[in-house]
């Protein structure tokens, strides 16, 4: 599925987004990335939060299981080492980053808590993760949500080359869990302390937890 969406993966970000999706991966590496640490970025997709980990002074390594995400993310720097693998079996030693950052791929994970295992295996302790994903938003803009993601968002997708894939996206939101329980997950993973914040309304939530 994700190699059929590869090609139209960063049209439907800015859709889905409206052009703010990128200013939240900017965010999200200056929450967790210090000059000179070595990154993880996990599901990187076509590469866009690896490159704003770059910017923010990291020494990145992408990874995801999609070759033809990866085709596209190799073409957007090459100061990036981009490697195939996946989340659940990261093919990297016990403490061999400082930050991990995850950027709307930890929902599509088989076994969440075997993935957030994973994740604080490969960080030093006292380490980052910072995970950015679509949460449901509560009060006056559900309503919009769910006119967005269940009815809009798969239209549009339907109408692009290789996008009818998105009609998966209302499914995986739903079942993802929310904020709060996020971050309880996470703590239970060896991440202390856990804080989060919300993004347009309470649609995009962004989490950084402390590996202990």
């Amino acid at each position: 599925m994700f190699d059929r969406i590869a090609p139209v993966y960063d049209a439907m970000n800015r859709l889905m987004s409206g052009g703010l999706d990128q200013r939240w991966r900017r965010i999200t590496a200056e929450a967790a990335v210090r000059p000179g640490d070595r990154v993880l970025d996990a599901c990187c997709g076509t590469g866009d939060l690896a490159l704003s980990a770059l910017a923010a002074g990291g020494q990145v390594t992408g990874l995801d299981f999609s070759e033809r995400m990866l085709d596209r993310a190799v073409r957007k720097s090459d100061a990036i080492e981009w490697k195939r693998g996946d989340a659940l079996e990261l093919p990297f030693a016990d403490e061999s980053f400082d930050t991990v950052t995850v950027g709307f791929g930890v929902r599509n994970l088989e076994d969440l808590g075997r993935g957030l295992g994973e994740f604080r295996r490969v960080l030093r302790t006292g380490g980052r993760l910072a995970v950015l994903e679509i949460t449901q938003p509560r009060g006056v803009l559900a309503p919009f949500f769910r006119l967005w993601f269940d009815g809009l968002v798969p239209l549009a997708g339907r109408l692009l080359p290789g996008g009818s894939a998105y009609t998966y996206l209302p499914a995986s939101v739903r079942r993802f869990p929310g904020p709060a329980e996020l971050a309880e997950l996470m703590r239970r993973s060896r991440f202390e302390p856990v804080a989060y914040r919300l993004f347009a309304g309470g649609i995009v939530a962004l989490h950084v937890g402390e590996a202990r």
